[in-house]
């Protein structure tokens, strides 16, 4: 259970539910209209046709939605899964040297490894001993990028931008509770009014899965399934973990990384590359946007699950519509959202004067977003981090913690 959550479940009202669907919607949205495009280079580049494209979208839909929505449900914490964003970048490579069905052979094995961390439990214990500013920091420069767009949108689309920025704050001053809500609705408005987002060739199709049989080779698995397993792991769980313990939320890393590893377990063979705990899109539905009382933002897991699997059931059509909305549309409305996340997340890396040399370090290194050895910016940010924390105050986190009362007497009595 998370610390958010107590243990008499407050009964849920009608209004408890606009504010965290609404959350869970915009998620959802900045998922597909962001990022999702990586997921057809690779399936282009993998040379797949319409039936294997269609299947690989069915089964990232439906896996993320029902694995986001029970994990919502069962732990009452907004847990909000996707598909990994840097592993559909790297398979946009790996996929042109490595045949398909070695590909979902490698999927397997990624999976597998999830499985077998999250039931080890390892995993929980390496999050709990980062420090808190450290880990505030490298929130808040993973986020910081995002709230950047959200201004240099004006720069491609002044109007819509402009629109939606003002909206914000003065929504924020007259009704704070429906800022984000206001803005979502006003740029479709406005969209549809300019006639930019166009409908009328829509036509919903049902998706359908298509297996693909594993295979297995050494270079598959060493060149496609490793940098799989890593990219995963330090991209996405590793700042998805700290954006849950950031607002409060204590759940334990075990479930979420044993559920979601069995999800992409069960559909790697219908073309799933990975699932796992959301980052970027997770800050949308954790923090006080999507409810003022943390106790019922379980909700926008919920509805952001139950929205993945209507894009699944229908493939590739649903995910085509939110990919044509403008990129400025996109970008400023996840940037205007997580602007409290941003400023909470700074707020709590720089309370503590002793550590704030340290968590200043972390968040520059993480807004930086350094590409070394194939690894995204957030692994190097938090590496940056802790290494700064350990020279300027001694002794990494986990050192001090692994001095038992044994320990302890027996260096005491040396």
């Amino acid at each position: 259970m998370s610390q958010a959550t107590s243990t008499a479940v407050a009964p849920l009202r009608a209004r408890d539910l606009l504010h965290p669907v609404v959350a869970g919607l915009i998620s959802v949205i900045v998922n597909y209209g962001g990022t999702f495009i990586l997921v057809f280079q690779a399936a282009r580049v993998a040379g797949l046709d319409a039936a294997h494209t269609a299947s690989w979208v069915w089964s990232i839909s439906i896996g993320v939605g029902v694995t986001g929505l029970w994990l919502s449900w069962a732990t009452r914490a907004p847990i909000i899964t996707a598909w990994s964003t840097p592993a559909a970048a790297f398979l946009v490579t790996a996929l042109a040297t490595t045949p398909y069905a070695e590909a979902v052979g490698a999927y397997l094995v990624s999976a597998a490894a999830f499985v077998a961390l999250g039931l080890s439990g390892y995993f929980e214990r390496v999050i709990r001993l980062i420090p808190v500013g450290v880990a505030s920091g490298l929130l808040a420069g993973i986020l910081l990028p995002f709230g950047m767009r959200a201004f240099g949108g004006m720069a491609v689309d002044p109007a819509l931008a402009l629109l939606l920025i003002v909206a914000y704050v003065v929504l924020k001053r007259t009704a704070a509770r429906y800022a984000v809500v206001g803005i979502l609705l006003l740029g479709l408005a406005f969209l549809l009014l300019q006639q930019r987002v166009d409908l009328s060739g829509l036509s919903l199709q049902l998706a359908a899965p298509v297996y693909t049989a594993p295979a297995w080779s050494l270079n598959s698995l060493l060149s496609v399934a490793l940098p799989l397993f890593l990219i995963t792991l330090t991209g996405q769980y590793m700042p998805g973990m700290l954006v849950l313990r950031n607002d409060g939320f204590a759940t334990s890393a075990n479930p979420i990384v044993t559920v979601t590893g069995l999800g992409s377990l069960l559909m790697a063979p219908f073309g799933a590359h990975a699932f796992n705990l959301a980052a970027i899109t997770a800050a949308i539905a954790t923090g006080p946007e999507a409810h003022e009382d943390p106790s019922k933002r379980w909700i926008a897991g919920v509805a952001a699950g139950l929205c993945y699997i209507l894009v699944g059931v229908f493939g590739v059509t649903l995910a085509a519509v939110f990919m044509a909305l403008p990129a400025t549309f996109i970008t400023t409305l996840a940037g205007l959202a997580l602007l409290g996340t941003i400023g909470g997340s700074l707020a709590t890396a720089l309370a503590d004067t002793r550590t704030r040399e340290a968590a200043l370090i972390t968040f520059l290194a993480a807004a930086a977003n350094i590409q070394l050895l194939g690894i995204g910016g957030a692994f190097w940010g938090l590496v940056i981090g802790l290494l700064a924390h350990a020279v300027l105050h001694g002794a990494m986190p986990w050192r001090r913690q692994l001095r038992t009362p044994m320990t302890a007497a027996v260096a005491k009595k040396a």
